[in-house]
């Protein structure tokens, strides 16, 4: 990461900007060629939930929820590096490289910084599946488009539709489409697959079906909480060989702050884009025990990247001890830069700062 020691001027915080993007634009995760002949395979699951941060937890009084202390390997200083759904996406979507700025989201990326093109090379079958139609600000398109998801949309027809988008679009039940991927995925348990699931359960606006009020933000996260927990559960029981990564988009700015108002979220702020990201196996021989292993590095995406690659092989699956010390040290730490199209937010030197429409630096109101 670059350092910061020069006085947080205008013209400092530029230069340490442009210097972080240089630096990550020369880092990506290494893939093998292949796959060596005893690797064992397994599928990953990655979810990808929408308006979901530590600060949103904590507001909804959900901190101590069980779902937290049911991770194996949980990241306690994660930036989403955005506060915007079609930007977060494409970000999980190119974990493989370092962090690139806004605008270059929407340009073409190296082949290889595409986490599920780098799997499917290594013969992982690629899944996608949402809790939503995809339709609101061309989400799906942007996942076709810049985060190189090419694969067909599972199957929606006869999911239980339990709220409606504010645009009265059908937001399905997680637990109906997280049963239909272990139906759809059930005939190739025993190869390798990786799915990308995208769900909005918690997104402002959501409401009951008949029902104009926002629905309640915790009664929503606490059913969603509940919900993955019994999946797990279910998971677990199967014996199939999984690692599911939990990835939110950005914080649902439950809080507010003395910039934004409760659920603005134009400006990526530290509160909205430091979320919650756990990671599970399934189907161990030699299962993780005790409270999961907290990473508290500045971390975000390559490190999930990084991560994936390092149990490639399977073997984690079927050895009768895990160096999990090994397996989560030294990942890659990533200096917490956040932006939508004009406004950036950087920590220097332990403080927040804000650049809006390319002007000059300010501090973050604390």
């Amino acid at each position: 990461m670059p350092a910061q020691t020069a006085p947080p001027t205008t013209a400092n915080l530029n230069a340490w900007l442009n210097n972080f993007y240089n630096a990550e634009a020369k880092r990506k995760s290494t893939f093998p060629s292949s796959l060596p002949a005893d690797a064992q395979p397994f599928e990953l699951l990655v979810i990808n939930i929408c308006s979901l941060s530590w600060s949103d937890i904590e507001a909804a009084g959900l901190m101590s929820h069980p779902l937290w202390s049911h991770f194996d390997i949980e990241f306690k200083n994660f930036n989403s590096a955005t506060s915007y759904s079609g930007p977060a996406a494409i970000r999980l979507l190119r974990a493989s490289c370092g962090q690139t700025s806004h605008t270059n989201l929407y340009q073409p990326a190296n082949n290889d910084c595409y986490l599920f093109d780098n799997l499917s090379k290594l013969g992982f079958t690629q899944h996608l599946m949402m809790g939503h139609n995809g339709q609101f600000g061309g989400f799906l398109k942007e996942v076709r488009e810049n985060g190189g998801m090419q694969t067909e949309l599972m199957d929606q027809t006869n999911l239980p539709v339990i709220l409606l988008g504010f645009d009265g679009s059908p937001v399905y039940d997680d637990t109906a489409v997280l049963n239909r991927w272990l139906d759809v995925t059930e005939k190739d348990k025993n190869s390798r697959s990786a799915t990308f699931y995208n769900t909005l359960p918690l997104h402002d606006g959501n409401h009951y079906p008949g029902v104009s009020k926002t629905a309640d933000y915790k009664a929503r996260a606490q059913k969603f909480f509940d919900e993955l927990d019994a999946f797990f559960t279910e998971l677990e029981k199967s014996g199939r060989k999984v690692m599911v990564v939990v990835v939110p988009e950005h914080g649902g700015a439950l809080k507010g702050d003395r910039m934004q108002v409760s659920g603005l979220r134009d400006i990526p702020s530290p509160s909205i884009t430091d979320v919650p990201v756990g990671v599970k196996f399934f189907g161990m021989k030699a299962p993780h025990q005790g409270a999961p292993i907290v990473i508290d590095q500045p971390s975000s995406f390559l490190a999930i990247s990084d991560l994936v690659v390092r149990v490639l092989d399977g073997k984690i699956f079927t050895e009768d001890n895990v160096d999990w010390k090994k397996l989560t040290s030294g990942l890659p730490q990533t200096a917490p830069v956040s932006e939508n199209s004009n406004a950036v937010v950087i920590q220097y030197q332990d403080k927040p700062y804000v650049r809006l429409n390319g002007g000059d630096w300010v501090p973050y109101p604390q």
